[in-house]
């Protein structure tokens, strides 16, 4: 078998590692055409021309042939194609269709040049945040070195190590392993790891994913470590192979349900509303194909064109805002979530504490100073080749020990996970013994040792020692120190692996304390998110005193605290009252945060899980929005929404503002859509069933509809009052329809004053006069409703308490100027406008003035019934 055999195109739900899960190694590798010393510059490069990068297809934005033809992918967009094409074959003026296409045009060409530019930035932004493997590559003098390699520039036939910790780069088949677990819940959605070994031979290959031999891209390292060969890249492996028919798939969102749920009010609304014009006008002026197009125009104008225009803007717009202070949006919904979060779950250490954790003391089981406790310590930290964590480097960075680590070579290792909470070397020193040398949890430490070394005196350790020694440490743990004890055992050399079967009967010769302080900006950043309405609750894995003095120094309520164990046996009713009082979780497992913030999503709330390692990848994952750090393992990268590139936490703070003025300009947008074209509606019924002719046009309305709209596409830009970002903010198409209904009618009471005016002041009472009724009806409509975007966007008096931000005051007053030129130009001739009396414009300022004052009556009354306003 050669090399393009070997990774060639897998069918779906399969990949080239299947077929290789059990061939000897030798054979593999030469099959792959590759060794142990890894591969050179040459074979890499050839590879990587051949089968492509080592990337699946999921979340690759489109074309942006086929982005633009999505632009047209709107229901109102389907409406105005529709409208021209009848008039197109109705009408002999081509001035109707041309401007609907000027309008289409506008619309497709904004959506799609906001679109097209989000997505760039979005790649740009994720291009920041890259995840790396560790390889063998050969250099150019035949010499093998271990190095990080982008995960993009792997290729089959690399030689590929893994630790706890890392994400699975690629579908491998493993050349060794030890104690190797991998989580492969991605594929699977089993939350239990599964174990992972490196003996080739015969075997079942009926399910792939039950394959003990093969890794498969995308999964996560446990606990364990391992060395293994690249089989398959890309498109190839089996996750990719389930890509291509995935791609572009989410889960919906509460943003995405939000907009659907109104889209589909307005459309609704729409449905009911454009039959019964069609059919009073048809009935009242028998004329049916004209009613016909009426109709449709009333459709047009009840309908929110620019919402996908104005959602993607907004979003676009916040995602670019957190760039700026360093923070990657993977998602750009995750914006709006991140406003709406009223509960924040957070790791402590390394998202509330500082990286750097220091070693304070090394003492022995009394409490003394020991330097043996260091000593053994420096053995365990120096020859694992696992992760190194914080403490572990804590620990080399002490004080320089290397001359006596230089008496021992390493003979094996037990990894750490998360079960035991601890891991062993062995090493072997100059009497040819061997050393097990083992450091973790008290608790768990203690239950593996049968005896104690206090001032080279062996002894057994008793009950009331072991209760000694818990008093000890829980001391420490007050004073915000984190723990570890240190044990070993002597055997005799032999040739068979240890296992954790090894791990008793140990004597215990000291602890390791550790600090961990807490960030400086921690408090102030937790005192601000309580300020806009969002709860901390602390959810870690360590232990509980030491997280209670951690939170304590940060301004939490530490009064109520739970360990993992305390909700083990917990249902879900049990759990979500315990859920609802405490604020500290310690001793937590990975299935067990994860819990916790399902418990809190149950409650109604909105919970975003701030975390940076492997075991808050499940939590990350069910939170509404998973925050994590660019020196986060790649699986927690991975798992996030929303990035940190530095771990300020008050970047926080500010996201949640951003998220909130976010969502505060779609709902302006909504708001003052939905109502102003309700109120027309209403407007439009009036006069379809009194006037001898028609209140406006076909034309007029698309004209006017294309202003209105254009006054709003500043919003985005728009500031929010100070008020408004205090609290989180959800969706809530019943209080959209509600708004509609209340606010709507308040232009009709002044479009009907404009009727009245026009047809007994102006004498525009007969079909003969129809343009002018028309062009006096088209200026106030449109002057109320771009007033409108000012009354709406805050709940304090417009102009005087909140004003608006200057694109929108500018554009708004463009707009106006604009559409009271209108009928006085050729392009208002076209359309049938014809220019109006000078003193017109004094009724109409009068009219203005009046709306603005009832509307405001008005909001004070609605905010006063419902207590809100956005």
């Amino acid at each position: 078998m050669n090399v393009k055999t070997t990774t060639a195109a897998a069918p779906a739900g399969r990949s080239a590692a299947t077929q290789e899960a059990f061939r000897p190694n030798a054979e593999l590798l030469q099959a792959l055409d590759t060794s142990l010393k890894g591969l050179g510059e040459e074979d890499i490069a050839e590879r990587l021309d051949r089968d492509g990068a080592n990337r699946v297809s999921h979340e690759k934005p489109p074309h942006w042939a086929l982005q633009l033809l999505r632009a047209f992918n709107n229901p109102f967009i389907i409406v105005l194609l529709v409208l021209a094409f009848v008039q197109l074959f109705t009408e002999d003026d081509l001035t109707g269709p041309i401007i609907i296409g000027v309008m289409v045009s506008i619309s497709v060409l904004l959506s799609f040049t906001q679109e097209f530019r989000s997505s760039q930035a979005s790649e740009k932004l994720k291009a920041m945040v890259r995840n790396t493997a560790t390889a063998t590559r050969r250099a150019e003098d035949g010499h093998s070195e271990r190095i990080e390699v982008p995960v993009e520039e792997l290729v089959a036939g690399d030689i590929v190590h893994l630790g706890a910790g890392d994400m699975v780069p690629a579908d491998l088949r493993l050349l060794t392993a030890k104690d190797l677990f991998i989580s492969q819940a991605i594929l699977t959605g089993e939350s239990l790891p599964v174990e992972k070994i490196a003996a080739a031979g015969e075997g079942d290959t009926g399910n792939p994913l039950d394959l003990p031999t093969v890794c498969f891209m995308g999964t996560n390292v446990v606990s364990g470590t391992a060395t293994a060969v690249v089989v398959a890249t890309g498109e190839r492996t089996y996750l990719g192979s389930l890509a291509r028919s995935l791609s572009g798939q989410r889960v919906q969102t509460s943003f995405d349900r939000g907009v659907k749920s109104v889209s589909w009010l307005l459309l609704r609304f729409m449905a009911v509303m454009v039959p019964v014009v069609f059919v009073i006008n048809g009935l009242d002026k028998h004329d049916w194909l004209n009613a016909a197009m009426f109709a449709l125009s009333v459709a047009v104008g009840l309908t929110p064109e620019m919402l996908p225009l104005i959602v993607t803007a907004n979003l676009g717009k916040g995602a670019l805002a957190m760039s700026r202070r360093k923070v990657v949006v993977k998602r750009l919904n995750a914006i709006q979530n991140f406003g709406a979060m009223d509960v924040l779950c957070t790791d402590k250490t390394g998202t509330l504490t500082l990286d750097k954790i220091v070693l304070e003391r090394h003492l022995d089981l009394d409490g003394e100073e020991s330097d043996e406790a260091l000593e053994f310590g420096y053995l365990n930290s120096r020859f694992q080749t696992g992760l190194k964590n914080l403490m572990d480097k804590a620990v080399l960075s002490h004080r320089d020990l290397e001359p006596i680590a230089e008496r021992y070579h390493i003979v094996d290792e037990i990894p750490f996970d998360f079960q035991r909470r601890r891991m062993s070397v062995v090493v072997s020193g100059n009497d040819g013994q061997h050393l097990l040398v083992c450091k973790g949890a008290v608790e768990e430490m203690l239950s593996i040792c049968s005896h104690a070394s206090i001032g080279g005196e062996v002894t057994e350790l008793t009950d009331e020692r072991r209760r000694e020694i818990r008093a000890m440490t829980r001391e420490l743990n007050e004073d915000g120190l984190r723990v570890l004890v240190v044990a070993v055992a002597h055997h005799t050399a032999h040739n068979r692996p240890y296992s954790v079967a090894d791990e008793t009967g140990l004597t215990a010769v000291g602890c390791l304390a550790f600090l961990d302080p807490p960030k400086d900006s921690a408090a102030t950043a937790i005192k601000a998110l309580n300020h806009h309405g969002v709860a901390v609750k602390v959810i870690t894995g360590d232990n509980e005193a030491v997280t209670r003095k951690i939170c304590a120094e940060v301004g939490l309520d530490v009064e109520h605290s739970a360990l993992g164990r305390d909700i083990e046996a917990l249902d879900d009713a049990a759990l979500d009252a315990m859920v609802a009082r405490t604020t500290v979780f310690a001793k937590m497992s990975p299935l067990q945060k994860a819990r916790v913030v399902k418990s809190l999503q149950r409650q109604g709330h909105t919970v975003g899980f701030l975390g940076d390692g492997i075991n808050d990848a499940p939590a990350l994952r069910e939170a509404d929005v998973g925050i994590s750090v660019d020196t986060a393992t790649d699986i927690a990268k991975e798992s996030a929404d929303i990035i940190l590139l530095e771990k300020n936490l008050m970047v926080l703070e500010e996201g949640v503002i951003e998220g909130r003025i976010t969502f505060g300009n779609i709902m302006k947008y909504i708001k003052m859509t939905a109502s102003s074209n309700f109120g027309n509606v209403f407007s439009v019924l009036v006069a379809s069933a009194f006037l001898p002719f028609l209140p406006m046009l076909p034309l007029q309305i698309l004209v006017q509809n294309l202003l209105y709209d254009l006054s709003q596409l500043a919003i985005p830009f728009d500031r929010m009052d100070e008020e408004y970002l205090r609290k989180p903010r959800k969706w809530d198409a019943g209080d959209i329809g509600r708004f509609m209904v209340w606010i709507g009618p308040v232009s009709s009471i002044f479009d009907i004053t404009t009727f009245w005016l026009m047809w007994h002041v102006f004498g525009a009472n007969g079909p003969e006069h129809q343009s002018l009724f028309q062009s006096g009806w088209f200026i106030e409509g449109l002057l109320s409703q771009t007033l409108v975007v000012h009354m709406i966007r805050t709940r304090r008096i417009p102009f005087v308490q909140s004003i608006a931000a200057a694109p929108v005051l500018a554009l708004t007053a463009a707009i106006m100027v604009v559409g009271m030129y209108l009928p006085f130009s050729l392009l208002g001739a076209k359309i049938g406008l014809v220019p109006l009396p000078g003193v017109y414009f004094g009724y109409l300022a009068v009219t203005l003035l009046c709306y603005c004052v009832l509307t405001q009556l008005m909001k004070v009354l609605y905010i006063r019934r419902f207590g809100r306003w956005l």
